[in-house]
């Protein structure tokens, strides 16, 4: 088993499950980094004592500095801190979970440091997944998946030969407005929005899959990570959450991968892969279990699901518009200024009329990505959404 790693995104939701799991496992941390929650990184530098922290926001790093003066804890800033905290010599892997375009230079990094990544990033892949795979296949390094879902397909497929596969079956639990119609959702608020029946997350994946954009980005990463067409991804809605995704093989056998909905398990088999180890979480018992439930999703009232499926098989920039408008428009439903069903009407907007063309480079992805939020902010104080 690996004995030291990085985590990248620490006081979010995904970072803090991970200390959570090498803290049992008793893997040395050896680097943190985060955005700017200067007190919990601040808590999490003196119970784990890392060589290294950093902290995106240059101004909430001089804070963190002063706090952490009486230990020999080195803390760094900005971009360039932060990846090098992803290509700290001694970690042999990294955590991917910094939310939003922020986490992909750093994913960069780390891959040509040869180190095996733990994704939990989704842009990462949704707006790079073409220059990523490639670059860790250049490098020899592991993209090992931490959502439930890619960790269950990653396991389902196993050392199956890929010809095999005929369909990945992505399952999804509908989220907080399953079953619900347009009409119903006209008015629903943030709180209700947050209400997710089974996991525990940040206020942005909530909302996300409450839209399903959250399994529509799904869609995309398992399209790269597996090497599967879209059309071979089918998204099954299962709201108990206990299958947590299945794979169809060329007999018509399908493998699938159960459990409680805990994302320790997950990434605890990204850090433990090729093995495993004994865990201290509560095992699943089938006797506990109700009856499991699957059904199509409704893709004309949860709009954003059907947009992903369109970008999986766009060969231009429609990827990074989908994701920057969705994180740009989620965001402005979290503070209030459009109502949910806004957030499709944005997306669909932004993507019907943002200049379309195909980036060369990392660079320009990132640039991309920030003249379509720009771009979406502007149709959104304007007015100017379907």
């Amino acid at each position: 088993m690996i004995q030291n790693i990085s985590i990248l995104g620490s006081t979010g939701s995904i970072g803090q499950q991970t200390l959570d799991v090498v803290e049992n496992l008793g893997i040395k941390v050896n680097a943190l980094a985060a955005g700017k929650n200067v007190r919990l990184l601040e808590e999490q530098a003196r119970k784990f004592k890392p060589e290294f922290v950093a902290l995106f926001d240059t101004q909430k790093a001089k804070e963190l500095k002063i706090l952490l003066a009486d230990t020999p804890v080195k803390v760094l800033s900005g971009l360039e801190g932060v990846c090098q905290i992803a290509t700290h010599p001694k970690s042999q892997r990294v955590v991917a979970g910094i939310v939003g375009i922020d986490g992909l230079l750093p994913v960069v990094s780390a891959i040509k440091a040869r180190k095996d990544v733990c994704l939990a990033n989704k842009e990462t892949l949704v707006t790079a997944g073409d220059v990523i795979m490639p670059l860790a296949q250049e490098h020899h390094v592991n993209i090992l998946p931490v959502d439930s879902e890619h960790s269950a397909i990653f396991q389902c497929i196993g050392k199956s030969n890929p010809k095999e596969v005929t369909k990945i079956l992505l399952t999804a639990s509908g989220g907080a407005f399953l079953g619900k119609t347009k009409a119903e959702l006209e008015n629903v608020t943030l709180q209700q929005a947050l209400s997710h029946p089974n996991w525990k997350m940040g206020s942005k994946i909530t909302v996300d899959s409450a839209t399903l954009m959250n399994k529509g980005f799904e869609v995309i990463e398992a399209k790269f990570l597996f090497h599967m067409d879209a059309k071979n991804i089918k998204t099954v809605i299962h709201p108990q959450s206990i299958i947590h995704s299945a794979v169809e093989f060329i007999d018509g056998s399908v493998i699938a991968q159960m459990g409680l909905p805990d994302m320790r398990l997950p990434i605890q088999y990204a850090l433990t892969w090729p093995n495993r180890v004994e865990s201290s979480f509560k095992k699943m018992d089938l006797f506990d279990l109700s009856a499991l439930t699957f059904q199509e999703p409704d893709v004309e009232t949860f709009g954003c699901l059907k947009l992903a499926y369109e970008a999986a098989e766009d060969e231009y920039n429609m990827r990074i518009i989908l994701n920057s408008a969705n994180d740009t428009a989620v965001d402005c439903f979290i503070r209030g200024q459009i109502d949910f069903l806004d957030i499709y009407r944005v997306i669909r907007t932004v993507i019907d009329e943002f200049p379309r063309s195909k980036p060369e480079s990392l660079e320009e992805i990132v640039e991309m990505v920030q003249t379509s939020k720009i771009y979406t902010i502007e149709c959104i104080k304007k007015g100017i959404f379907k």
